[in-house]
């Protein structure tokens, strides 16, 4: 996946050996992750398979030290039209990897992906950790905050030492075609129309994926202690940008115009989200420096390169 790939390119920088594991399905291009696997060269090796096969992670887990569980059925939207895809990998996947960490003998820390969107609607801005997170807009945050809850579970039971990182709007190279960012690209350089809700002035914590790495690193090297063994952080940028502010730099940086089409907001989506990152920052140092100004024409850059490379695949 998007954020997996680049946690393994930082981790075998550093010299540790890798083992990744996806199911490569086609909920998106397969092409692109394929791309992203070709990346990854000495130490890292890979194995195909559904997190939801427990026998499956199991092996693939035997001697591991450190699990960084990104694996889910991502967006908010998809999960209206299929839900069981969300069951399968968000809570039996999640379930799956639990059971790896509370039976192995080698492993220290899991740190998994939650997501900004366990605090509904309703929470005041910037989110801070501590915030209601029990009235989940969409089956997808249901999901990721009842990845939460098992993990707590498990922690109070077998005390696994746990941190759960609530992701908020991650972008960059490499990136998800879902992600609005790259849909927008994609639809400007062909020449169709976006759809932006209330006129795009919804606003998000913008986050780019180097920012992201480097708190996921933080909470490595800063694993629990028993006297926190599982714990919450948001992980943005500490900042809230709005939809326009996006739109305005895809059509700076691809030369072209985007054709607009306005539509009321969804439901499930926020006005806004904002990370308190505070608590991450406390621990680890976590600073983000990467404003949508600087990160959108590095994910350009990358998105014109790999729009060439993919139509000679």
């Amino acid at each position: 996946g998007f954020v997996g790939y680049h946690v393994c390119a930082a981790l075998l920088a550093r010299g540790w050996e890798v083992v990744g594991i996806d199911d490569l399905n086609p909920y998106y291009d397969v092409r692109l992750k394929r791309a992203r696997l070709a990346q990854l060269g000495q130490g890292f090796r890979f194995i195909q398979l559904d997190i939801a096969n427990h026998d499956a992670v199991r092996q693939a887990g035997e001697g591991v030290g450190l699990v960084v569980h990104l694996a889910a059925q991502a967006g908010v939207r998809y999960s209206l039209e299929q839900p069981f895809a969300y069951a399968s990998a968000n809570l039996t996947g999640h379930l799956s990897i639990l059971e790896l960490v509370r039976h192995s003998n080698s492993i220290r820390h899991l740190v998994y992906a939650s997501s900004s969107s366990v605090y509904g609607l309703g929470s005041a801005l910037p989110y801070a950790e501590d915030a209601r997170a029990d009235r989940p807009s969409s089956l997808y945050a249901a999901t990721k905050r009842a990845d939460e809850l098992m993990s707590a579970s498990y922690t109070h039971l077998f005390g696994l030492q746990q941190t759960g990182l609530r992701f908020f709007t991650v972008y960059g190279p490499w990136g998800r075609p879902d992600m609005a960012y790259f849909g927008f690209a994609e639809a400007i350089c062909a020449d169709e129309p976006i759809t932006l809700y209330e006129g795009g002035t919804l606003k998000r914590d913008f986050t780019f994926i180097e920012d992201i790495v480097a708190g996921i690193l933080g909470v490595v090297d800063h694993p629990p202690g028993e006297d926190a063994p599982h714990r919450l952080f948001n992980i943005g940028n500490n900042r809230s940008e709005s939809v326009n502010e996006l739109v305005r730099l895809l059509e700076q940086g691809l030369g072209r115009q985007a054709i607009v089409v306005n539509r009321p907001k969804p439901e499930a989506d926020p006005p806004e989200t904002w990370a308190d990152v505070s608590a991450l920052a406390a621990l680890c140092g976590y600073a983000p420096t990467t404003p949508l100004s600087a990160g959108i024409p590095r994910f350009v850059a990358w998105y014109l390169d790999w729009r060439a490379q993919r139509a000679r695949l």
